[in-house]
């Protein structure tokens, strides 16, 4: 029974929301979306009108032949570069206007990642958690290196770490802070057998909790293994957004069973013409685990 009086409930247990609602019903804010982004250098436009969406519980593969575009688009994403024209936003944040919203919510890690030579593996952590304003991430942490196979390298300065153990600590790095947008540049170089067995399991893992992951790579039987969604980019232009499914019918309809070999192939030849979907009627992400 009730006395009459409006309860309130307790801010602090309430759960925390990226974006604003007129009602519980409303559609969810997608993780990233991108609205005409361009980038261009000088007479160069190395990225042109690029319109995506990607929802939670996604896991994207951004592909495309080498100079395509890819890296630039990440790098605008993420807030290194700024866009010439258009706009992402991450959760509904503006990463032009809003950065500092917009950057809480992602991690980008590069294809080289650049470490600070004379810090240990746990020091790149520390920082990580100062710069995000963090409390009690060290147990998060040693779980990340556990995971990673880095604790007995945990007081080893980067200088000293081989090229699997510098990406390893970079992608420890990323996920410190629990983001929502994963962005990630060929992230198995340098990896042995158990450490791409491991990001993959963390790739899926980030999806299934509710997050997305924007994923590029040149190693088309990973996509083809991870991802549900592809974005096929070439010569700055997106030529295609969707699913597997979508890609075999807009590019190797007359090849049965095509493999993403096959899709890129015809996706990026000089006569395919750009099909992406639009991004306002996206196909509803996978139920969790599956």
């Amino acid at each position: 029974m009730t006395d009459g009086t409006p309860r309130h409930p307790d801010p602090a247990a309430a759960p925390t929301r990226d974006h604003t609602a007129a009602d519980a019903s409303a559609a969810p804010t997608p993780i990233l979306e991108l609205d005409r982004l361009t980038k261009r250098y000088q007479k160069l436009t190395a990225l042109h009108d690029a319109t995506a969406r990607i929802e939670p519980r996604r896991i994207v593969a951004l592909v495309g032949p080498n100079g395509a575009g890819k890296t630039t688009a990440m790098r605008c994403i993420s807030g290194i570069h700024r866009p010439s024209a258009g706009t992402a936003r991450i959760c509904g944040f503006d990463i032009r206007t809003q950065p500092i919203e917009a950057k809480k919510r992602l991690a980008y890690v590069p294809d080289d990642p650049r470490l600070f030579e004379n810090l240990t593996v746990f020091e790149h952590l520390r920082f990580v958690a100062a710069a995000y304003e963090l409390r009690n991430w060290e147990p998060h942490a040693d779980t990340l290196l556990e995971r990673f196979e880095l604790t007995p390298k945990r007081n080893t300065i980067a200088a000293d770490l081989s090229r699997g153990m510098r990406q390893k600590t970079a992608i420890c790095a990323s996920l410190l802070h629990r983001p929502r947008l994963l962005i990630l540049d060929e992230p198995l170089t340098g990896l042995d057998p158990m450490g791409i067995r491991t990001i993959k399991a963390v790739i899926r893992e980030h999806a299934a909790d509710g997050g997305a992951v924007l994923l590029s790579s040149h190693l088309l039987a990973l996509v083809e293994d991870l991802c549900d969604w592809l974005m096929v980019v070439h010569k700055g232009v997106v030529r295609f957004t969707g699913t597997m499914e979508e890609a075999r019918g807009s590019f190797a309809a007359a090849v049965a069973d095509a493999n993403l070999e096959e899709i890129f192939m015809r996706a990026t030849a000089d006569t395919a013409p750009p099909t992406a979907a639009p991004p306002t009627a996206p196909v509803p992400p996978p139920e969790p685990g599956r």
